[in-house]
């Protein structure tokens, strides 16, 4: 099955401060790389932010005009993409427990359906899925809409999350939280 990956960095991250979640640390290594290594089997990336230096080729894109959130950043990624891909998988940078195996599950869950949502333990829909193309609005029809908008479409369901793979990083405390799991 060919799919693609769309990897949201561009966020404000007005809890951080503004800092750049893609060039946060863990183990050593980038955000970004992180979610790079987690998409590594797709047959193209797109990254929808800013650009910056990465072990593998990708597609940088930005959502116009900027800000217009996650839906927003899928839906300028989605139209980036050079292929025709069965699925795209999309993935927000500052969730860097989400590995290989990960998508995987997701993308076998998907089967029939339109899409497959990594959930956390209470059952709330991650920002991390597999979806059929054609679920991705076009760009300018999805500044500021809600990304439930996405997360509701279609026959979608629910894959849980094992471990820390819904963790994402949001605040200082996030961050002092991930790094204090370095060891």
């Amino acid at each position: 099955m060919g799919w693609a990956a769309v990897i949201l960095t561009g966020g404000t991250a007005a809890r951080l401060d503004g800092t750049d979640k893609a060039a946060l640390a863990h183990a050593g290594r980038s955000l970004l790389e992180h979610a790079l290594d987690a998409v590594a089997e797709a047959d193209e990336v797109v990254v929808v932010g800013p650009e910056a230096r990465t072990s593998r080729p990708v597609v940088f894109t930005r959502e116009s005009p900027p800000g217009g959130g996650p839906l927003a950043g899928i839906a300028a990624g989605g139209a980036a993409l050079a292929g025709d891909p069965e699925l795209v998988v999309t993935l927000a940078v500052d969730m860097p427990h989400v590995t290989r195996e990960t998508v995987a599950r997701l993308l076998e869950a998907v089967g029939d359906h339109d899409a497959a949502w990594l959930v956390d333990a209470s059952g709330r829909r991650q920002l991390v899925g597999a979806v059929r193309p054609w679920l991705i609005p076009v760009p300018g029809s999805a500044h500021g809409v809600p990304m439930r908008r996405l997360m509701q479409a279609g026959d979608a369901t629910d894959v849980p999350a094992v471990g820390d793979e819904a963790m994402d990083v949001d605040t200082w405390r996030d961050v002092t939280r991930l790094r204090g799991g370095e060891g």
